[in-house]
């Protein structure tokens, strides 16, 4: 089965600490603990990954940005990027054929997630395997444990 890991992207980011970073790989870009944890997790339990950033939309590790941006899945919507351009990348990236996303993140990732595939022909199994913790705190644990251990995380479906 062909499965593909979507990140959070996060609002703390290389440019709050080093405003002349200048162009950063996605994977270097976002610097919070949960981003980070994340993406560790991807790297251990998958052989694909991407960063789900509401302004850019689907980002590989190595896909280089520039500046500083502040727009999540909950900003004014001119501001975030369309279902449809969402689509287009999704195919343009070859993913088109993947049955299983695993979505990492909180409740706003999840129902980004769930808009982007809702009345589409591709339909994948979404897991959400974060969504049973309580906080933020806890699910950095399980991602963490979870590494630590070499153990997945139960993935249940949506």
């Amino acid at each position: 089965m062909k499965r593909l890991c979507i990140t959070p992207c996060g609002a703390k980011k290389i440019w709050d600490k080093q405003p002349d970073a200048g162009d950063t790989r996605a994977e270097d870009v976002y610097i919070g603990a949960f981003a980070k944890a994340c993406q560790a997790y991807a790297g251990t339990f998958f052989e694909q990954w991407v960063v789900l950033s509401a302004k850019h939309g689907v980002l590989l590790p190595d896909d280089m940005l520039r500046e500083n941006y502040d727009v999540s899945f909950t900003s004014d919507s001119a501001l975030v990027i369309s279902v449809e351009m969402l689509r287009e990348q999704w195919l343009a990236r070859g993913f088109g054929d993947v049955e299983e996303v695993v979505v990492l993140g909180g409740k706003k990732y999840a129902r980004a997630v769930e808009r982007y595939f809702r009345d589409w022909h591709l339909q994948p199994r979404i897991v959400l395997p974060l969504q049973g913790y309580r906080g933020i705190g806890y699910m950095l644990q399980a991602l963490n444990a979870s590494v630590l251990e070499g153990r997945e995380l139960d993935t249940l479906p949506t």
